[in-house]
């Protein structure tokens, strides 16, 4: 029997509520941040949208982590601007790890999918800070890039380059490795759940 969806049918009251409440999930698991290295912190909070995006297809992950990200705007201290550099490289993950993994459903595709996804993000990640996030911060804090390196404080870079290739790549090839551990490990138990058929 074929599970392709009909036209509008991701949009009907039952998937909007199960995009809805895997968003606020994501939601709650933004707020928990772990200090990682330098200023970078980690979060969970992709692990719903990638669980989303798995079991409903690459257009619900990107709904559901808009709204996480909408919903994080109520906490930001970067006047937006992280959360829009958030869903840049989250959205570098979750696209392309779904769209692999729909184009044939097994363990191995959505494997390769999370592995080409994370190289993405680590791209997305380097750029958007090279151009969004430490620019703005420079900005809004009055500080040139020595005073960003300084405040990073972390031995042996000491240039914009050596802390996008040291630290940033590395911390989102880090991030990346466990969004695609945990969600590997229980998207299979959970997925009876997340794909229970809808009517």
């Amino acid at each position: 029997m074929s599970t392709r969806r009909k036209p509008g049918e991701l949009f009907s009251t039952p998937y909007l509520t199960r995009m809805a409440i895997l968003a606020a999930i994501a939601f709650v698991l933004f707020l928990i941040q772990i200090p990682v290295v330098a200023f970078y912190k980690l979060d969970l909070s992709n692990i719903p949208v990638l669980l989303g995006a798995f079991s409903m297809g690459p257009v619900a992950g990107v709904v559901i982590l808009a709204v996480k990200c909408l919903l994080a705007l109520t906490r930001t201290t970067s006047a937006g601007i992280g959360d829009l550099a958030d869903f840049i490289m989250s959205a570098a993950l979750i696209i392309p790890a779904s769209v692999i993994y729909h184009r044939n459903k097994t363990r191995k595709t959505a494997l390769i999918g999370m592995a080409v996804g994370t190289l993405c993000m680590i791209v997305a990640g380097v750029l958007a800070n090279k151009f969004i996030m430490l620019p703005f911060y420079m900005g809004a804090y009055h500080m040139d890039m020595a005073g960003i390196l300084k405040f990073a404080n972390v031995a042996g870079v000491d240039s914009e380059w050596k802390l996008l290739l040291m630290i940033t790549a590395p911390f989102n090839l880090l991030k990346g490795v466990i969004l695609s551990v945990v969600t590997g490990l229980i998207y299979k138990p959970l997925s009876p759940l997340l794909k229970a058929r809808i009517r």
